[in-house]
């Protein structure tokens, strides 16, 4: 199972997340904030993770989705 986890003390509502996720995780609320909307259909490419300026988002993938 993929957990992913966006910190709002770092998150400075960029949209990056939002737009480089390739499987539509992310919403976002009016204010900007990131929202996981669709946590299950995470891939657990950690895109979101990787491209975020302020390291606020944490994608943890267990072992058993690793092919």
């Amino acid at each position: 199972m993929k957990k992913i986890t966006i910190d709002p003390r770092l998150c400075k509502k960029c949209g990056i997340c939002v737009e480089f996720c390739p499987a539509d995780v992310y919403t976002r609320e009016l204010d900007g904030s990131p929202v996981i909307s669709f946590q299950e259909k995470c891939t657990g490419c950690k895109l979101c993770e990787l491209r975020c300026p302020d390291f606020a988002i944490k994608v943890e993938v267990s072992k058993n989705d690793i092919k």
